[in-house]
């Protein structure tokens, strides 16, 4: 098929000063942007999880801005790992 992208999966967790900054919403509009569904939470721990489902590059992409946050955040760390997408999602969502 003609300029099909094969659909991943990653679940990345973010960690540093990223709750209670705006650092759900950031992800959940970037990720809304790049058309990629899926969601952010707060975890108990202080990190951010961001389960996501699109194509290899766009989620490349997801976590480099991540990497990144909105302006009052302090990432220190976003580590991911792939898996096989489930379907699940439709949409982006930051969960509260």
């Amino acid at each position: 098929m003609v300029g099909y992208r094969k659909r991943r999966r990653i679940i990345a967790l973010a960690k540093g000063r990223v709750q209670g900054v705006g650092y759900r919403a950031f992800c959940a509009d970037h990720a809304m942007r790049l058309n990629v569904d899926g969601y952010a939470k707060n975890l108990p721990d202080g990190r951010v999880e961001v389960v996501a489902e699109c194509d290899e590059g766009t989620l490349r992409q997801l976590v480099e801005l991540m990497r990144e946050g909105p302006a009052f955040a302090r990432v220190e760390d976003v580590a991911f790992r792939w898996e096989e997408p489930t379907g699940e999602y439709r949409g982006f969502e930051a969960v509260i």
